[in-house]
């Protein structure tokens, strides 16, 4: 099982790597925005980070456990995800690569969401997943692409960048993935969280005429994604 669950974890990691591509453009950001500034005390490093003196580097720096443990899934949604990023293994930094955790509950679900810096390859380890994502707007008087799979053990499935997408647990136990991301900080955006749940709210008006339903509708889900997240 170690053996096992090592060589997926590598595997995962090649595989995002491979995925990230060549430019010839700008660089992409690694934040949701860099606002110039003339004042030099005012600043921080574009994408957050700094390089850590190549003397002074350690082993430790490249080195992170804990994806061998099972996450906590008691919660509304019956998932959680334990990222590695360069958050957290500093090593990462300019390496454009992360992996992740996930755990599912059964009928444990990870939501809709995007991460706009990143392109996600996931493979199953253990139960069995239903995961999907949504096309891009496409041309006038078309819907919206959904394509799906059902994965089990050992199974892999990209979802490209950008994308919404999600994966739910349909199996008889609990779930286990694991995702490489082409990115040292891929960023995640939960939709429902974003839209009902940000912070100022968005005005009833707009989520009301977006979503082509009563304002009372939107009062409640803005409501209850607020005591959810207090």
């Amino acid at each position: 099982m170690a053996l096992s669950l090592k060589f997926l974890v590598v595997t995962t990691a090649i595989l995002a790597l491979a995925s990230s591509p060549s430019t010839a453009s700008d660089p992409s950001p690694l934040q949701d925005f860099c606002v110039a500034v003339n004042d030099s005390k005012a600043t921080v490093f574009v994408n957050g980070k700094v390089c850590k003196d190549p003397k002074l580097v350690t082993a430790d720096d490249f080195f992170r456990s804990g994806l061998n443990k099972p996450g906590n899934t008691s919660n509304q949604l019956g998932s959680v995800v334990t990222a590695v990023n360069v958050n957290n293994l500093p090593g990462l930094n300019t390496l454009g690569i992360s992996v992740a955790r996930i755990d599912f509950a059964r009928r444990g679900l990870n939501p809709p969401h995007t991460h706009p810096r990143g392109t996600e390859v996931l493979v199953v380890l253990k139960g069995r997943l239903y995961v999907g994502f949504v096309l891009s707007n496409p041309g006038p008087n078309m819907k919206n692409k959904l394509l799906t799979k059902i994965l089990n053990p050992g199974d892999v499935f990209v979802f490209p960048q950008g994308l919404v997408h999600f994966q739910l647990n349909v199996g008889k136990t609990n779930a286990i993935a694991f995702a490489g991301l082409s990115s040292q900080n891929p960023g995640v955006l939960t939709i429902a969280n974003a839209v009902f749940g940000s912070d100022p709210p968005i005005n009833d008006d707009v989520l009301a005429k977006a979503f082509q339903i009563d304002k009372k509708v939107i009062d409640h889900l803005q409501e209850q994604f607020w005591w959810d997240n207090n």
